[in-house]
C-alpha cells in the first residue's frame, strides 16, 4: 500500500504549491481536485495541464486519483460538494454533472492517473423515491461507464451518508446493473463508520470491487466530519490489517477537506499516525 493525500485540503494554494507541499511533507502520492482552483476540467488549458505535469515529475510524486465528487465551481448555494447531482430533477442541470465526469474522465487518461472518484447519486429530491433515483442512476452511469472503459480508466463510486447511496452494501446494487468492469467502488473508511459498518467485515466484503480507498477519522458521534486520523475513534491498526488481508496493493488517499487553514499540520499528523501502518506489511 502507498499513502497519497487529497490536495482538496490545499484549495488555498495554487497546485504547483500544493504538490511541493503535500511531497515535502513525506507522501509518495496525490489525489488531484477535479475543481478549482487546482485542475476544474472544463476550463484547463494545455499550459495548466504542462505545469501539473511538470509539479508531479518534479516532486516524484504519482496520481492517486482524479477527485470528480467536488464542484465547487459551480458553487450551488445547497452544497458545492454534492450538487449538481447524477439525480437532479431537472435534466439540464444533471447534464452539468454528467458532463463534468465525462471531462474529469478525459482529464484522468490524459494525465496518466488510474481512476476519479465521483458522488454516488446525491440527494433524494423531494417527491422522488429511491427507486426511481437508482433507476436514473443507473441509466447515467452505464454510458459514463462506457466512456471510461474507452479511456482506460476507471470510475470510482463513493458512498456517502445522505446520499443515495449511502453503505458500502447499496453500492452492490447499482454495480450489478451497470455491469461494467469499469466501475469500481471507492471505499470511503470514515462513511463507512459514520454508517455504523463493520469496518473489517465489509472492506473484506467489498474487495473484489474496491479499487481505492479514502481515510479519515470520525468522532465517536459517528457524525460525518473528517478528522485527521487518530484524533477521532476509528481503530485504524484493525483497518489497515483488514485492507493489507484483502492483498490489495493500491492507494490509500487522506482527505481531510475541512483543514484549508492548516493543510499541511494536518497532513503531517497523519502521516505521522498512519505510515508506521502502511509499513508493517514488509515486517510480516
Amino acid at each position: 500500500m502507498r499513502l497519497a493525500f487529497s490536495t482538496n485540503a490545499y484549495m488555498r494554494f495554487p497546485f504547483e504549491e500544493a504538490a511541493d507541499r503535500i511531497a515535502a511533507i513525506g507522501y509518495e502520492g496525490l489525489e488531484l481536485m477535479a475543481d478549482v482552483p487546482h485542475a476544474w476540467p472544463a476550463g484547463l488549458l494545455d499550459g495548466p495541464k504542462r505545469s501539473i505535469r511538470s509539479a508531479m515529475e518534479r516532486n516524484g510524486l504519482r496520481f492517486s486519483n482524479v477527485n470528480a465528487f467536488m464542484m465547487n465551481a459551480i458553487a450551488d448555494y445547497r452544497q458545492p460538494y454534492w450538487h449538481p447531482s447524477f439525480i437532479e430533477p431537472d435534466e439540464g442541470y444533471r447534464r452539468v454533472r454528467i458532463d463534468h465526469t465525462r471531462r474529469a474522465l478525459d482529464l484522468c487518461a490524459e494525465l496518466g492517473a488510474p481512476h476519479i472518484t465521483t458522488e454516488p447519486g446525491g440527494p433524494i429530491a423531494p417527491g422522488q423515491s429511491r427507486q426511481e433515483a437508482i433507476d436514473l442512476f443507473v441509466e447515467v452511469l452505464k454510458p459514463l461507464a462506457d466512456h471510461a472503459a474507452d479511456r482506460g480508466v476507471l470510475l470510482l463510486i463513493e458512498p456517502e451518508p445522505g446520499l443515495l447511496l449511502e453503505t458500502t452494501d447499496q453500492y452492490l446494487e447499482v454495480a450489478d446493473r451497470v455491469g461494467s468492469p469499469a466501475l469500481g467502488l471507492n471505499f470511503d473508511v470514515g462513511h463507512a463508520f459514520c454508517m455504523g459498518e463493520d469496518l473489517p467485515v465489509q472492506i473484506a466484503k467489498l474487495a473484489p470491487l474496491t479499487r481505492h480507498y479514502h481515510v479519515e477519522d470520525i468522532a465517536e458521534t459517528r457524525v460525518h466530519h473528517h478528522l485527521v486520523p487518530g484524533t477521532g475513534v476509528i481503530d485504524f491498526g484493525e483497518v489497515f490489517e483488514a485492507i493489507r488481508g484483502t492483498g490489495y496493493d493500491g492507494w490509500v488517499t487522506v482527505e481531510l477537506y475541512p483543514f484549508v487553514d492548516d493543510p499541511d499540520a494536518a497532513a503531517r499528523a497523519a502521516l505521522d499516525r498512519l505510515r508506521p501502518l502502511v509499513s508493517a506489511r514488509s515486517e510480516v
